[in-house]
């Protein structure tokens, strides 16, 4: 099972560079996670075809604060993975990041627009980075691809 990961999209509503992720990088999950910071709503219709599951972060809407968790379980095929987007000054450390998160076999988290796919005391810490770059909006960003099998692991892709 693969399942696709976004983050910091930063959008008020879908582009087609979104769009085009049914076809190319997320062309293959059955889910896709998406850990904050995606503004508006609106953003997810672009993954209507698949289950979202979504948490708010630092710079979304009130709307979105209001109608998604800051974080989140989601046990899928066998796995528990702790949902955030994180910020804040205790975020920067493991200890920071697994506030919250019992027993969990990974931590999905976004807010520092860089990549991070590492496996840290047995759990995966995985940030698809921004998907519109490392400084805010700008093209040539990054998603990522959990593959759910024996074990859990992560591949970042460039869009």
């Amino acid at each position: 099972m693969k399942i696709g990961v976004i983050s910091d999209t930063h959008l008020r509503k879908p582009t087609k560079a979104l769009y085009e992720l049914r076809r190319g990088a997320f062309a293959d999950v059955s889910m896709i996670l998406h850990a904050g910071d995606l503004t508006e709503l609106d953003v997810l219709e672009a993954f209507c075809d698949k289950e979202v599951l979504a948490v708010s972060g630092n710079m979304d809407s009130a709307v979105v604060k209001n109608q998604l968790p800051s974080k989140r379980i989601v046990e899928v095929g066998g796995f528990r993975i702790g949902l955030t987007h994180g910020w804040g000054k205790s975020f920067a450390s493991v200890k920071g990041l697994m506030a919250g998160f019992d027993e969990v076999n990974a931590i999905v988290y976004g807010h520092t627009h860089r990549s991070d796919n590492e496996v840290r005391d047995g759990i995966l810490f995985f940030n698809p980075g921004a998907f519109y770059g490392r400084a805010p909006f700008l093209s040539g960003g990054s998603v990522g691809i959990l593959i759910l099998g024996e074990k859990l692991t992560g591949q970042i892709v460039k869009v």
